[in-house]
């Protein structure tokens, strides 16, 4: 009964507040999309979505208010509407805000098809059959949105800027054969991910080279453990602690990897073992301060 009422009140007056200015076609993982040029009235889904409008100093009406970093907390004021979880979008609340766009995440593109009956909505999200690494994949998140709100002069200064940082950093790894292994903690499950995982930007765009063989093409990644770690041996070893997401800041990780095997690493006795900001790794990927985030984490593992 709610999608068929959303529906029928969209159809009424959808199209007229679409034509009533200018309007583009924009791509994204779910097709093409005919949105209005500067909207006003915008509701966000995603985090990392909110990341970039926050950059650009763009506000939305409605936000989602769950697992949002440090740097994104005055989204938790209560002037700004909730558009629901990060995975179950408001449509009432959503709707009752009139927007001109609806920008959704990864983890609510499923509902992009009830959503699109409010209010053109374009998903902000890797496009993962492309086959583009994160830095390309979000350099083209970026632009998309530059053209929406016409700011892209300031896109692509923000993208030049950081092109540079990772430029250099992937040349000093490629020169210097850095090696690495990613490890996310959850609870007390270790995984480890691919080149070409959901944590591609470790080796397709800092350049290192996976410290092993990883077969699991999972967005979950595969299973291993400290003996795994030692045996791999990384220069670099980067940890992503999911716990401080999904657990409200309890973990124990620290001290989980407080053991003899990890000591026996090149990365511990370097001093180049280096938890990653679980929020831009894991939560908020391809924002704007995700991204410097990212970069300033592996320029401590290389400050090492």
């Amino acid at each position: 009964m709610r999608v068929a009422i959303l529906a029928l009140i969209a159809a009424l007056t959808f199209p007229f507040s679409v034509a009533a200015g200018n309007t583009i076609t924009v791509e994204h993982p779910m097709g093409s999309t005919r949105v209005p040029v500067k909207p006003e009235r915008v509701v966000v889904t995603g985090i990392g979505a909110l990341d970039v409008l926050h950059a650009f100093g763009i506000t939305p009406v409605a936000v989602t208010k769950e697992y949002l970093p440090d740097y994104l907390a005055q989204y938790r004021d209560d002037k700004y509407a909730s558009s629901g979880t990060l995975f179950e979008p408001d449509f009432e609340g959503i709707f009752s805000l009139k927007p001109d766009l609806i920008i959704i995440g990864p983890r609510s593109s499923e509902q992009f098809d009830e959503l699109s009956k409010i209010a053109p909505t374009l998903v902000f999200a890797p496009d993962e059959q492309a086959g583009a690494s994160y830095w390309q994949a979000t350099q083209q998140l970026w632009r998309t949105l530059g053209r929406v709100f016409a700011i892209e002069d300031r896109v692509e200064a923000k993208i030049a800027a950081l092109n540079a940082e990772f430029n250099a950093i992937a040349e000093h790894n490629r020169a210097e054969q850095n090696n690495a292994l990613l490890v996310m903690s959850s609870g007390k499950n270790l995984t480890t991910f691919s080149t070409y995982s959901r944590f591609s930007a470790l080796f397709r765009d800092f350049g290192f080279v996976n410290a092993a063989e990883v077969h699991s093409q999972s967005r979950h990644g595969e299973l291993v453990s400290f003996e795994y770690i030692k045996q791999a041996n990384p220069q670099h070893l980067f940890i992503i602690d999911r716990d401080k997401v999904v657990n409200k800041g309890r973990s124990t990780t620290h001290q989980q990897f407080d053991n003899a095997l990890v000591k026996a690493t090149a990365a511990y006795k370097n001093q180049a073992m280096t938890y990653l900001n679980t929020g831009a790794w894991y939560i908020t990927a391809s924002g704007v301060t995700a991204t410097e985030l990212m970069i300033a984490d592996v320029k401590q593992s290389l400050s090492k």
